[in-house]
């Protein structure tokens, strides 16, 4: 007996597969030519990016699945306080010595790069230098700070405040510690 769908069904298994192939060899080279002879973990960053793209969608299915209000903007205090919290948290978590051990397992330590941060430098290839790559940057951490600070503004609005006004409370401290020292070193 000959059975149709089932060839049928192995043949576009074959197809797919070889289309699946073509595609990796594909990135592969797409890769290879872009990093110039640096190792520049491409899929690290793409499925860094997908989780994201991941992680903004899940946000906006729970914001509608809770039948919560989508805001048209945010009041200008919030946006403030957000951006020093932001700031505040991802200099905290990407620089900070005691959040050390968070970053140990995808860094090397550099030595110190300013008051009270380290230097560190992403280690390993692929997704464990992507990840020390994200979690030794600021700017990058950042965004996933804000998008995650956005949200609770939405679900948790007054506990998200007591949060972001305790961060934005300690960059400002920042500021005026740095304000010191600067004064101290002016009048000697």
């Amino acid at each position: 007996m000959f059975d149709r769908a089932g060839v049928g069904s192995r043949c576009a298994m074959t197809v797919l597969g070889d289309l699946k192939g073509r595609l990796a060899d594909a990135a592969r080279e797409q890769g290879a030519r872009y990093a110039g002879g640096e190792d520049r973990p491409l899929r690290g960053y793409a499925i860094a990016m997908g989780t994201y793209a991941c992680l903004v969608g899940a946000i906006a299915g729970g914001v509608k699945a809770a039948g919560k209000e989508v805001p048209d903007g945010l009041p200008l205090t919030d946006i403030a306080l957000s951006a020093a919290a932001t700031y505040k948290l991802s200099r905290l978590l990407a620089r900070d010595p005691v959040t050390s051990p968070l970053r140990a397992p995808f860094t090397s330590y550099r030595g110190t790069a300013g008051p009270a941060e380290l230097a560190e430098e992403a280690r390993g290839q692929g997704a464990r230098k992507t990840v020390g790559e994200l979690v030794t940057c600021p700017f990058c951490t950042g965004t996933w700070i804000a998008t995650g600070l956005t949200a609770g503004l939405i679900y948790a609005p007054r506990a998200t405040r007591l949060v972001t006004a305790t961060l934005a409370a300690l960059a400002g401290a920042d500021l005026l510690q740095f304000a010191h020292s600067w004064l101290d070193k002016a009048a000697s």
